[in-house]
């Protein structure tokens, strides 16, 4: 855990409002209460269940799959 909490590139943050925007598999809710409480681009993901935050306007989070994202990385040469 110390290694996580001092590493540069991670960002600890707290959530303080639960979305609950998945409800087939409503343990994924943390993932997106977490990604948008952060900030972040986008969750990387292959699980289906977060196709039905493509269908949500509000709150604005996109949705990305593996090959995606080490098609991103690649364009911003991190691979």
């Amino acid at each position: 855990m110390e290694i996580l909490l001092n590493s540069p590139n991670i960002y600890q943050t707290t959530v303080f409002y639960q979305w609950n925007l998945i409800f087939a598999d409503v343990d994924d809710n943390k993932f997106v209460d977490c990604a948008l409480m952060a900030g972040a681009d986008y969750i990387v993901s292959n699980d289906k269940h977060f196709n039905i935050l493509k269908q949500i306007d509000f709150p604005p989070i996109k949705i990305v799959g593996i090959e995606t994202f080490k098609d991103i990385l690649h364009n911003i040469n991190l691979l």
